[in-house]
């Protein structure tokens, strides 16, 4: 099955590390990748609070690492910006890498960085992290009560207009509700869990999920343990809860995966790296889930999404 993982932080990890993104120690590597039949990744571009004072630089920095690390890689994998790009890496057995930021703080207060990072081949933006920014209140900073600024509904309406996914995990509940009331475009929760089976705050309550299905748009399960239970450790079984719970939501065309990897230190039983993934598909099969369904949740459902959105 073609699998479509919408976030990691692999990038951040490699230029910490200076290890090769064809083979390194962390959770994701294009060697691991090319395990599957297919492979599509969001890279994020996260913007630690320790860069605040200078975000877009950092961004820029990390963006570099990445492409020098594809340039490396160009027979591994290909950096993409739509369906086209998608089909047409995977056509030839390459990794098919796509480019998010994490932290709405690498725009600052100006807009028009947001046309930029387009042309730069930025394709995805959560717009925040765990603190609060120009745009909006996070899920777990001392404001959270907060939603969109005036600014970060002009983000909002430029993202569309632009056709940038708006990427709503880390946001506050009000600040959700708030891009839904602005945007014209599907959304993403690109790596978020259900509230009603572990009460995060980062997590999604049932009326969060059921609006992200009605605006036609997607959420990725995080691999993240604390994202999953209340308890210690982990195990796949907590994953597939999360699915079976959405599912039951009338998810069947809005679930897929979004790891965290390498953006996580506390991982479930049996889900050290990329590589593992097939198990989770593999257990929902077990489960009597149909072929069709486990291919839409391990990649289709996210491709459509790009197909129409991007």
């Amino acid at each position: 099955m073609i699998i479509f993982d919408a976030h990691c932080d692999t990038i951040s990890q490699i230029e910490k590390s200076k290890q090769s993104l064809y083979n390194n120690h962390h959770h994701v590597d294009i060697y691991r990748m090319q395990k599957y039949k297919g492979f599509v990744q969001v890279f994020a571009l996260w913007i630690e609070p320790c860069y605040y004072n200078a975000p877009l630089q950092r961004a820029m920095t990390l963006l570099q690492t990445l492409l020098a690390q594809v340039k490396e890689h160009n027979s591994h994998i290909l950096l993409v910006t739509n369906y086209q790009e998608i089909c047409a890496a995977l056509a030839h057995k390459k990794v098919a890498a796509l480019i998010s930021i994490e932290g709405g703080e690498a725009i600052g207060e100006d807009i028009n960085v947001l046309e930029k990072l387009y042309d730069l081949g930025v394709r995805s933006i959560c717009i925040t992290w765990n603190e609060e920014n120009s745009i909006a209140a996070s899920a777990m900073c001392e404001h959270a009560h907060k939603g969109l600024t005036p600014f970060g509904k002009k983000v909002v309406r430029e993202m569309n207009r632009l056709k940038m996914l708006v990427d709503v995990s880390h946001l506050s509940f009000a600040g959700f509700w708030d891009v839904l009331a602005v945007t014209m475009q599907p959304i993403i929760a690109s790596h978020s869990n259900a509230k009603s089976i572990c009460p995060h705050p980062r997590n999604l309550a049932d009326e969060q999920f059921s609006a992200i299905v009605k605006n036609g748009g997607m959420i990725g399960i995080n691999f993240y343990t604390p994202f999953l239970t209340s308890n210690k450790y982990a195990t796949i079984a907590d994953i597939i809860r999360h699915v079976e719970h959405f599912m039951g939501l009338g998810g069947e065309n809005h679930i897929g995966l979004g790891s965290d990897y390498d953006g996580i230190d506390i991982l479930p039983s049996g889900m050290q790296g990329i590589e593992h993934i097939d198990m989770i598909l593999n257990a929902l099969l077990k489960l009597n889930y149909t072929e069709t369904q486990v291919a839409n949740i391990a990649g289709n459902n996210f491709i459509r999404l790009i197909k129409k959105a991007l």
